[in-house]
């Protein structure tokens, strides 16, 4: 008997994450996509707005959704608009939620109308995911901090951290700012929301699961003059050694198919176009040093989304994302 597929709807498909659900669900084998929603593109062939998707598909973005005849909603839209949208759509419960905006990351925020939301790390909470029926799919630096951190913090070693991590302007989204012009951002490097990003809350709430407490994370975040991806060092104290830290990290991530410690430098260009995060430790004068690069819309966002959906749906957790990185 052929299996049925997965019927997903995309809200909010018209911008950069909505753009690569769509790459990765037209060629996921147990998906369909039920359709495509753009309040300002409504009526538009999708391939018009995603131009790399031209001769993949002949969706056309629409302003109303088949909630009805859908098992997976991706809610691609602003922060602030997942939390409305839900609460006057009323989805049956049968429906499940993966919502990629910052409205239900947070435990004060995880219940709302009646849907409880699980954090969805898979490298964390990998369990509890299996089970859910609402993801709230972490951000993209939060991503990349919390798996350099989390092998520190469940030894129960994690002491201050400080943090500088640089990202592309996809990043920021499509809407049009002054940081994102070409002759601006090219050739040029600037800091943003020092020590007060948006993602620290997120990061602090997933380490205290595994090492209660608070912990102190400073960071600093760049703005790249490259399109796509994340690359961040965090500095700790540690008096282990750099064996200890070498066997603590790949025992951690020994069975997480899409986090990989390295032994030698990582580069960005080995992560873009995937959902691997690559992991590097340094260790000197009693500090270690964990280097880690992630793609932001993939592993940081959209792929990230669908290894959820793999989760929750019982499929192979890689189903649709063994993706190779563009090298040179």
């Amino acid at each position: 008997m052929k299996k049925s597929k997965i019927r997903a709807g995309i809200a909010g498909a018209a911008g950069y994450t909505g753009g690569e659900l769509l790459r990765i669900l037209l060629r996921h084998p147990d998906t369909e996509i039920v359709f495509v929603h753009s309040k300002s593109n409504a009526g538009k062939p999708v391939s018009h707005v995603h131009r790399d998707l031209l001769g993949e598909t002949e969706l056309v973005f629409n302003v109303s959704m088949d909630i009805e005849n859908t098992d997976v909603l991706f809610l691609c839209m602003g922060h602030g608009e997942s939390k409305s949208l839900l609460e006057s759509l009323k989805p049956a419960d049968h429906l499940k939620i993966v919502d990629l905006s910052q409205d239900f990351r947070l435990e004060k925020d995880r219940l709302s109308d009646g849907r409880t939301f699980v954090y969805g790390l898979p490298e964390l909470h990998r369990e509890e995911i299996r089970a859910a029926g609402n993801i709230a799919n972490p951000g993209c630096f939060a991503t990349a901090i919390q798996l350099a951190l989390m092998p520190l913090a469940h030894a129960r070693l994690l002491g201050d951290v400080h943090v500088t991590g640089i990202t592309g302007a996809t990043g920021a989204g499509q809407s049009l700012q002054q940081a994102l012009h070409f002759p601006w951002r090219s050739n040029n490097i600037s800091a943003y929301k020092s020590l007060t990003h948006q993602h620290l809350n997120e990061i602090k709430q997933s380490l205290e699961v595994l090492q209660p407490g608070k912990h102190t994370v400073h960071f600093i975040p760049w703005r790249g003059d490259f399109a796509r991806g994340i690359f961040i060092s965090c500095t700790v104290p540690f008096g282990g050694g750099a064996g200890l830290a070498k066997q603590m990290y790949e025992n951690y991530y020994r069975y997480h198919p899409f986090t990989h410690v390295s032994q030698e430098t990582i580069d960005l260009k080995q992560v873009v176009n995937t959902n691997k995060c690559l992991i590097h430790t340094e260790y000197a004068d009693g500090q270690l040093v964990i280097h880690a690069a992630i793609d932001n819309l993939l592993k940081g966002a959209s792929g990230q989304a669908v290894q959820n959906m793999n989760l929750m749906f019982g499929l192979d957790e890689t189903a649709g994302l063994l993706l190779k990185p563009v090298n040179f």
